[in-house]
């Protein structure tokens, strides 16, 4: 496979930052900002203000890029900011030959929502399906009443026939 020259790979990779959707973070060992993308900016609702040389932690609200520094690896976590109405997942590595490290947020915010809407879904078709088996049995309680108290007065009436009887046989 050919190599591209890198002035072409520089030029690709920063088209490719410049557009994709996930948000891309690059901070320093002391979670300072070094670089960030447009789809971070648009993702986290920081376009007014100058990010560089600000602590991640103060945009993410997480300590993930701590935790990926202090176990000098990579880490994938999902975390929310409900203030801010995201949830994400971020996925954290160091960048080689560099005191850098990389965080690429994705955007869940979405599919959470599906998730949470779903489950409220299931919680009332729950609600009503108890609500629904409750009428049900107080229904079969009501006919169970009524069909003894009609079985009751039968057997009143037919032994009173039957005493009728006995009594006009003799």
């Amino acid at each position: 496979m050919k190599q591209l020259p890198k002035s072409q790979v520089d030029t690709h990779t920063s088209a490719i930052l410049q557009h994709t959707p996930n948000g891309v973070l690059l901070v320093d060992k002391k979670t300072q900002i070094r670089f960030i993308n447009p789809a971070f900016i648009k993702m986290f609702q920081c376009e007014n203000e100058e990010l560089s040389g600000r602590l991640a932690k103060d945009f993410v609200h997480s300590d993930c890029f701590d935790r990926a520094i202090a176990t000098g690896g990579s880490l994938m976590v999902k975390e929310s900011i409900p203030e801010h109405g995201i949830s994400f997942r971020v996925g954290i590595f160091p960048i080689e030959g560099e005191d850098l490290y990389c965080g690429i947020f994705i955007d869940i915010s979405e599919e959470e929502k599906a998730r949470k809407d779903f489950l409220d879904l299931k919680a009332q078709t729950l609600k009503r399906a108890q609500e629904v088996i409750s009428r049900q049995m107080q229904t079969a309680q009501e006919i169970a009443r009524l069909l003894g108290e009609t079985t009751a007065e039968t057997k009143v009436l037919l032994k009173k026939l039957m005493s009728l009887y006995e009594e006009e046989g003799q």
